[in-house]
Order: structure tokens, then sequence, then C-alpha cells
């Protein structure tokens, strides 16, 4: 249709969530076609991860989600909800999830309402256009972006033991009553 852009021609528009921002809201479908508010998740007054990745079954995004099940142990401990999304299609982040016995919350971005907001899409990734940039999102309790990691390096892994330990400190200072801010 003239005079219409897609979704990753306007990606230059979009302001990229920065740290002290309140993060933007959304909904999206989990695996089980249910929807997921972010604003909701929140209700539960716990850090909220959230990371984005390119493709599920894509070598490095199994490694990184798979990492992030690994940590769940720590990341239990600190109180914190994990939330990866990408724009696979829900039956795909089913089989995705079941694959690779992921033990946390996986949405669908498919109309890149999320990555746009939060200016996290790739234009062109080898010929793929308007998937999700690799990245990591900490949120307060109150929604405040306490971290953000992203890579336009769909080879690079974010950092683990940083994410972690931002998560323990949210914890922390949210059980000790202060913000985090």
């Amino acid at each position: 249709m003239a005079g219409t852009q897609p979704i990753f021609n306007i990606i230059a528009m979009a302001h990229m969530v920065e740290v002290g921002d309140k993060a933007p809201d959304f909904q999206l479908l989990d695996t089980e076609l249910k929807p997921r508010r972010l604003s909701e998740l929140l209700n539960k007054g716990r850090p909220i991860i959230i990371v984005t990745f390119p493709a599920a079954f894509s070598p490095v995004c199994t490694r990184e989600l798979c990492r992030f099940r690994d940590s769940m142990a720590v990341l239990n401990k600190a109180n914190a909800e994990v939330i990866a999304i990408s724009v696979d299609l829900p039956w795909s982040l089913k089989a995705f999830k079941e694959a690779n016995r992921l033990n946390f919350t996986l949405l669908s971005d498919f109309n890149r309402e999320m990555i746009t907001k939060y200016g996290v899409v790739h234009e062109d990734l080898m010929g793929l256009k308007g998937i999700a940039k690799r990245s990591v999102f900490v949120l307060d309790p109150s929604g405040t972006v306490v971290y953000k990691w992203v890579s336009d390096d769909p080879l690079k892994e974010p950092p683990y033991d940083e994410v972690i330990m931002v998560a323990n400190a949210v914890n922390l200072q949210s059980r000790l009553g202060g913000g985090c801010s």
C-alpha cells in the first residue's frame, strides 16, 4: 500500500529504552496463547529480567536461553522473573521451550510491538528483517529500567554474571524498602 511503511522501516523513529526510564508496557502471547501484560507481571512486586533474542532454535539463542535456564536457581533466590521474547510464533516458542526444558516464560512478539517500543529491532540480519536484537533489561518492581544490555552482534551473549548481580541488588534494595533508581 502506498504511504505505509513496514515496522522495520520506522525503527529509526523508535526510542531505545534507557536506564532510568519507565519500561513501556506491552501485551504479548505466551506459549499457551495466553495474553501476558508486563504491567500485570510487575504487580507481583518482583524484579523482572526481559531477554530479547533473534530466533528460537538458532545455536546462540539456544545456548543463551539454556544458560538462563541453568541460572534459575540463583535468579529465584533474587526473586527475579525471567521473560524471554522473540518474534517467533507462539507455537514455535512452545516447541523451543519444551525441547530445551526452559523454566521461564517465553512470549511471542510476532507483530514487533515490544521490540519496536524498546528500540531493539534488527533492520536486516542476514536478510531477515525486523527481528529482535539480543538484549537484556532488568526492571525493578516499580517498572523502572535499572540495567540495559543490547548487542548489534547476534553472536555476542549477555554478561550473565552481571545480570545476576543486578537482579540480586534490585531484590535486596526492594526488600530494604528503598527504590532502585
